[in-house]
C-alpha cells in the first residue's frame, strides 16, 4: 500500500474537453451538483442511450448572493435528452436532495420518481405547491427493480431522516454503489441500521465504482448514536424557566421525535411553527414515522393561553434563513416575541456557509435575554453523516475498485480520498473532481472522459436561470455603496444644460455639498467634450455617468451605481 500522505488522487478541472460519444456497453457517471459544496446534489448515469438521475437538490444562497432563493444544478447537459430519462431516484427527503425536482419536472413532468414512502410523501407535497402531479414508484430496502437498462437494488442506510436508501446500480459496464447520505449509527432511534451485511455482499460481488458521502470525512472516529443526545435535551427541558423554542430542519423527524418525547415527560404542550414544519410533521405522523401522543400538539391559539412554563415551540430556520420563523423571531418581526427567560434550542448542525447567519441569530436572542443552547455549548445534535472511522470501515467491507467522493466541500472530498487510499485503493482510481466532470465505466474500469456545463443556476422568485453574476454584483454594490440618479435637462440643438443638474441618491451617504462640486465637474467635462463628442443623448448619458463615477472614486473612494437620465428640450 502506498503512503496516503504522499499519494494524491486524480484531479481534473476546467481544461477538460466535452466527453466523446459513449462507447457501446459503457456507463457514464456525471455529477451535476454536490461536489465542492454542501447542496444541489445530482448525478446522471447514462447507459444504452438512457439516463438515470440520482437526487436533484438545491443549494441555499450565501450572503454574497442577495435576493436569490435557491441554487439549482445545471440541467443544460441533459435538457435535449429529457425524453431519455427513465427515472429520478431520490435517496432521502432532505432539500439538498429533492428541492430541485419541481424545477426539473417543469421541463418534463412525467419523469418517474423512485423513492421510499416518506421521501415520496415529502416530494409529492412539495410538487403540489408547484401544481405538478408526479408519476411515482415506491421502493424500500431489499427491493430490486429495473429502470430502463439500469438494474437497481436499494439498501437501508441510517441518516438524520427516516427511510434513507443507498442504491446499487448494475449494468453491463459494472456495478456502482451510491450511498446517498448515511452514517453507521448502531442504535438508531427507529431501529433501522445501515445495511452493512448488504454492503459486504456487494463487496463480494465486486463494486467497480463507489460514490460515497464525504461530509464528515475530516472528522475522526465514529459518530455518537442519536440516543446519546437524550440527556442533554432532557437537561434543557428540566432547567428552562419559561418557554422553549426549538429550531430544526423541517425534515429532521428523528430529532423532533426526541423533542416531543421530552415535552411529554415534562408536561409541556407543543406547537409547530412554519409552513414546511407543519406540513412535514403532519406527513410523518400520518405515515407512522412520528409518534405524537394524543393532546401533546396543540394549535397556536390554544398554546398562547397556557403558562410560559408549559410551552414548547418547534420552528423552522435552523440554518439562519432570513424569512424562516427563527430569524423573524430574532429580528422581532414575528408574532412570537422571544425575551427574558426563554430558552432557544438549536437542534441542527451548521451547514457550511451559514455560520454568520446563525451566529447573528444567537447574538440577537442573547441580547433579548434568552438562553441559547446549541451544538457549541451542549450535546444537542449529532451529524447524520459518516465520519472518518465509519468511511474506512465501509471501504474495508466493500473493497471497491474505484472511488468518487461526493457530497462535500473540497476539504471533505480530499479527506475522503485520503481515507480511500489508506485502505489500499489505487490513487489513480480515486477521483476528486468538480461538478460536470464525467467518469466512464467500461467493463469494470473507470476513467475520466470529459466535462460538461455544471454552472450554478440561480432561482430568483419565480424565475430560474435569469439572474446572473453581473446582476448579483449590481445588488452587492447597491447594498454597499447605494445609488445615484443624475437628471440632466439639455437643449437638443446646442447640447447646453438648460437647468442645473439634479442628483437623487438612495443609500449613498456623503458630506453635505458634494452635489455642487460634482455638478461643476460634470459641467466642465461636458464643455470640454462639446466639440469632439456626439450630442447623441446616449453618448451624453455615458459621459456624465463615467465622469461622476471617476470623480466619486477619486475624491470619495466610493463606487455607487450611477444612472443618468438626459431629457432633451
Amino acid at each position: 500500500m502506498r503512503n496516503a500522505r504522499t499519494a494524491k488522487p486524480a484531479r481534473h478541472h476546467l481544461e477538460l474537453p466535452a466527453p466523446a460519444s459513449l462507447k457501446k456497453g459503457a456507463m457514464r457517471i456525471t455529477p451535476l451538483g454536490g461536489l465542492g459544496e454542501i447542496g444541489r446534489n445530482m448525478t446522471v448515469f447514462e447507459h444504452e442511450g438512457k439516463l438515470l438521475i440520482v437526487d436533484c437538490g438545491v443549494l441555499f444562497p450565501e450572503e454574497h448572493q442577495p435576493g436569490i432563493d435557491v441554487i439549482l444544478p445545471d440541467f443544460s447537459a441533459i435538457r435535449s435528452r429529457l425524453a431519455d430519462v427513465v427515472g429520478i431516484v431520490l435517496t432521502h427527503g432532505h432539500e439538498d436532495h429533492i428541492g430541485g425536482v419541481p424545477y426539473l419536472l417543469r421541463e418534463r413532468a412525467d419523469i418517474p420518481i423512485i423513492a421510499s414512502k416518506l421521501t415520496l410523501a415529502f416530494i409529492t407535497a412539495k410538487l403540489e405547491e408547484h401544481r405538478i402531479k408526479p408519476q411515482t414508484r415506491q421502493v424500500r430496502e431489499g427491493d430490486r427493480i429495473d429502470a430502463g437498462p439500469f438494474d437497481l437494488e436499494f439498501l437501508a442506510v441510517s441518516h438524520s431522516i427516516p427511510d434513507g436508501l443507498a442504491v446499487a446500480i448494475r449494468t453491463a459496464a459494472g456495478l456502482v454503489l451510491h450511498t446517498g447520505d448515511f452514517k453507521m449509527d448502531q442504535f438508531p432511534l427507529d431501529g433501522r441500521t445501515t445495511d452493512l451485511p448488504g454492503f459486504a455482499r456487494l463487496g463480494d460481488e465486486g463494486v467497480d465504482l463507489f460514490l460515497v458521502d464525504s461530509t464528515n470525512a475530516d472528522v475522526p472516529g465514529f459518530m455518537i448514536p442519536e440516543e446519546d443526545l437524550a440527556p442533554a435535551i432532557d437537561q434543557v427541558f428540566r432547567t428552562a424557566p419559561r418557554r422553549i423554542v426549538v429550531s430544526s430542519l423541517a425534515s429532521h423527524v428523528h430529532r423532533i421525535q426526541q423533542i416531543l418525547d421530552a415535552a411529554e415527560r415534562h408536561g409541556r404542550k407543543v406547537g409547530f411553527v412554519g409552513r414546511s414544519m407543519v406540513r412535514n410533521m403532519g406527513i410523518a405522523a400520518d405515515l407512522g414515522y412520528l409518534r405524537i401522543p394524543d393532546g401533546l400538539v396543540v394549535e397556536m391559539e390554544a398554546l398562547e393561553k397556557l403558562p410560559a412554563t408549559d410551552i414548547v415551540l418547534i420552528c423552522t430556520g435552523s440554518q439562519g434563513e432570513p424569512m424562516a420563523a427563527l430569524s423573524r423571531m430574532a429580528n422581532k418581526d414575528h408574532v412570537i416575541d422571544i425575551g427574558e427567560g426563554d430558552t432557544v434550542l438549536l437542534a441542527s448542525s451548521l451547514i457550511p456557509g451559514n455560520e454568520n447567519a446563525i451566529y447573528r441569530i444567537i447574538n440577537a436572542f442573547t441580547r433579548w435575554g434568552a438562553n441559547v443552547v446549541h451544538k457549541g455549548n451542549a450535546k444537542v445534535h449529532v451529524s447524520g453523516h459518516a465520519s472518518a472511522g465509519e468511511l474506512a470501515y465501509c471501504y474495508n467491507i466493500l473493497r471497491p475498485t474505484a472511488v468518487l467522493p461526493v457530497h462535500g466541500e473540497w476539504r471533505h472530498l480530499t479527506a475522503n480520498a485520503a481515507i480511500a487510499m489508506r485502505t489500499g485503493i489505487d490513487e489513480k482510481q480515486v477521483f476528486v473532481v468538480e461538478d460536470g466532470v464525467s467518469i466512464d465505466l467500461v467493463a469494470g474500469s473507470a476513467r475520466i472522459s470529459g466535462r460538461v456545463a455544471a454552472d450554478h443556476i440561480l432561482v430568483d422568485g419565480t424565475t430560474m436561470g435569469v439572474a446572473t453574476e453581473a446582476a448579483l454584483t449590481d445588488r452587492r454594490v447597491l447594498a454597499e455603496e447605494g445609488t445615484i440618479t443624475v437628471l440632466a435637462i439639455m437643449e437638443h440643438a446646442s447640447g447646453r444644460l438648460t437647468e442645473p443638474l439634479e442628483f437623487f441618491s438612495r443609500g449613498f451617504v456623503e458630506e453635505a455639498g458634494w452635489e455642487k462640486t460634482a455638478a461643476k465637474t460634470i459641467e466642465d467635462a461636458l464643455r470640454a467634450a462639446a466639440e469632439s463628442t456626439s450630442r447623441n443623448r446616449e453618448d451624453v448619458e455615458t459621459l456624465i455617468t463615467r465622469t461622476l463615477g471617476r470623480w466619486l472614486s477619486r475624491r470619495h473612494r466610493r463606487n455607487p451605481v450611477i444612472t443618468t437620465i438626459v431629457v432633451e428640450e
